[in-house]
């Protein structure tokens, strides 16, 4: 069996929102929502079994409409948010809420799949995350290495701070920022940064990047045009605290040093159509994924702009006299930055690419007609990466 051969999944709904199951590190563990008008919404929760190349999915019914977003917590497995269009006379509205996945789904999970999909388990609604004054909400992001108590949402142009309260059974809005200026003002995405002690946030709306200091509710710095059109997406470098990536409408994927805004680190140009989705691999920064509208996800090599600009540091004592004068050679040269691989497994627009908690080397795809690939970096690269 190929190693590298990717897995396919197809759910039978649309669907758009993907998240790895951050608080799961034993097993590969991924989350999808679906978006279905006529049928009552899922969330399927993706197991795969590594050893035998094989998914064992669970579904769970979402019954309060569309899901546009969804996230884990980092401290409990079985909790989860969602942001998700309720439609009410005629008017639909973007809501988000705490769920608790059922204790049972995981006892019986993996005994017969067909069992499941014919009775599934409803998702147990925590708390909502009550936002009517404030507007629709496009994202809710999880305090990052917190103890899941601390959430952000970004609604229209607010950002608002909530403390979970005792078992997450209501959710308090502890502080709140907006956005001022000219027009419909709105954001689009956002990432918390896990770096200085995670008292900073990146923003995303129309063409801007903003900076906010979590502490005092204010902008610390805005990249007024960072892409020619819409921005889709940001990820913070988990290794380097000033460095975030970007992509947006203009086809284009940006990496920026924070401390001076006026040009990008770097750009890709790789994509033919909108970009989606922007993700770094969690233990080795190099790697990085980005989905996009041309149906296809690239996994770049970003060495020059990541941790270990030179390769793997190894220690001397551990190489025998041929590897050591090999390795001599190699650390003269940097690895370049390059494509490593374009991965055309879907045929309809990428909405979302994620790295596994559990396995560094393995990530999962989605795309609008409800498929998920679950890909892994080719080895080659993965023992150039390691040795």
């Amino acid at each position: 069996m190929e190693d590298d051969a990717p897995v396919i999944y197809g759910l039978e709904f649309q669907a758009r929102a993907l998240t790895a199951q951050t608080a799961e590190t034993d097993a590969i563990r991924f989350l999808v929502g679906t978006q279905s008008l006529k049928f009552e919404n899922q969330i399927h929760i993706i197991d795969f079994d590594d050893e035998n190349n094989i998914i064992n999915k669970t579904v769970l019914l979402h019954q309060a409409g569309e899901i546009w977003h969804i996230g884990g917590s980092p401290a409990d497995k079985s909790i989860l948010t969602t942001c998700y269009n309720k439609t009410s006379d005629c008017k639909v509205a973007a809501c988000a809420a705490v769920w608790r996945m059922p204790a049972e789904w995981e006892s019986g999970s993996h005994e017969s799949p067909d069992d499941s999909s014919n009775n599934p388990q409803t998702l147990e609604l925590l708390c909502h995350l009550d936002n009517t004054a404030h507007g629709n909400m496009a994202c809710v992001l999880w305090e990052p290495m917190g103890d899941g108590k601390r959430l952000i949402s970004l609604a229209d142009n607010h950002v608002l701070l909530w403390d979970l309260q005792e078992s997450s059974a209501e959710a308090v809005i502890s502080s709140s920022a907006t956005l001022e200026g000219k027009g419909q003002l709105k954001f689009t995405s956002g990432k918390w940064s896990p770096h200085h002690n995670c008292t900073q946030l990146a923003t995303a709306n129309d063409t801007a990047i903003r900076g906010w200091d979590l502490r005092t509710m204010s902008q610390i710095y805005c990249i007024e045009n960072a892409h020619g059109q819409l921005v889709r997406d940001l990820d913070f470098n988990p290794n380097k605290q000033y460095y975030l990536a970007s992509c947006g409408d203009d086809c284009k994927v940006k990496f920026w040093d924070v401390r001076n805004i006026g040009e990008p680190v770097k750009t890709l140009e790789e994509h033919s159509h909108w970009v989606w989705s922007v993700r770094y691999n969690h233990s080795h920064d190099q790697l990085v994924l980005t989905g996009s509208s041309d149906s296809r996800v690239i996994l770049s090599n970003m060495v020059s702009i990541s941790s270990e600009p030179f390769g793997h540091l190894v220690d001397e004592d551990d190489l025998s006299d041929t590897e050591d004068n090999n390795q001599e050679e190699k650390s003269k040269e940097p690895l370049q930055d390059s494509i490593i691989a374009t991965y055309e497994e879907h045929e309809d627009s990428v909405y979302a690419v994620e790295w596994s908690s559990a396995d560094p080397w393995l990530f999962a795809s989605l795309s609008y007609d409800g498929r998920l690939v679950i890909n892994r970096v080719p080895r080659a690269l993965k023992y150039r990466i390691l040795l």
